[in-house]
């Protein structure tokens, strides 16, 4: 049983990776064996990364590279194939989100959320995939989101871009599939991070939103998340494809329309 979860041997990528949900998985992925690379754009965030994975008694392999420039991409796996190896895991993590009603969205706004949500995804992926393609085997997990089937207030960027990124998960899979590449997503629920921490104080509204609608009845944990990436990365999922498992304590299950939500 052990051995079906043992990533040893294994190269991971995974981008965005020096915090919150990213680090967590990376984390995950170190301690059952795998090779962990990260990246990021500053300097600050990868001294962190590399901080928190000496806590655990583990190593970690950073470097910078822009995930929605193709060539700077090149150059970044190109250097993690040269010092580490080829890359046999990638978690598609990095992502940013803006909070604005579509009126007053800028359309290079809008197009930016686009680029690095979904975009560099594409981008990222094809540079690895021609590897897997030719070893027969590698895991690829997008970090998909509630948002990829449902909309919400002010996040048209973020929603547009995660449920673009469910249904080219999916045609990854069609395509890829038949080289032993497994490809899916995951959407997280409502995490315990610290770009939620303002909104999960007790009294506010949208914490009472999570906690009354949420059947587990509590906000998730980064390692929980990390659990399922865990499972995606490894040998028990060798016959799921184009499969977003979705990490929320059964909120979409249970997740209607509240008097007043739109308003949060």
């Amino acid at each position: 049983m052990k051995e079906l979860f043992d990533l040893s041997g294994k190269v991971a990528l995974v981008t965005g990776g020096t915090h919150g949900i990213g680090l967590a998985i990376g984390l995950i992925l170190g301690k059952a064996g795998a090779r962990v690379c990260v990246n990021d754009l500053s300097d600050e965030k990868l001294d962190n990364c590399k901080a928190e994975f000496r806590k655990e008694g583990l190593e970690v392999y950073t470097l910078k590279f822009n995930v929605t420039d193709e060539q700077d991409v090149d150059r970044g796996i190109t250097e993690i194939e040269k010092n580490v190896g080829p890359v046999g895991i990638l978690v598609n993590n990095a992502g940013i989100i803006k909070r604005i009603p579509i009126l007053k969205m800028p359309v290079e706004d809008f197009r930016q959320v686009i680029e690095v949500d979904l975009v560099a995804v594409l981008i990222v992926s094809k540079r690895v995939a021609p590897g897997m393609i030719e070893k027969r085997q590698g895991k690829i997990i997008n970090m998909c989101s509630m948002m990829s089937v449902y909309g919400r207030n002010t996040v048209s960027a973020y929603a547009s871009a995660k449920g673009g990124l469910k249904l080219l998960t999916q045609n990854m899979t069609c395509e890829w599939a038949k080289y032993n590449i497994q490809v899916n997503g995951i959407g997280p629920g409502y995490i315990v991070t610290s770009q939620t921490g303002p909104i999960r104080e007790n009294g506010h509204p949208f914490n009472d939103l999570v906690m009354t609608r949420t059947p587990a009845g509590r906000w998730g944990q980064p390692e929980d998340v990390a659990n399922a990436a865990l499972f995606l990365a490894s040998g028990a999922s060798d016959f799921v494809n184009g499969h977003i498992l979705y990490v929320d304590g059964g909120i979409l299950a249970n997740f209607g329309y509240v008097k007043g939500e739109n308003d949060l």
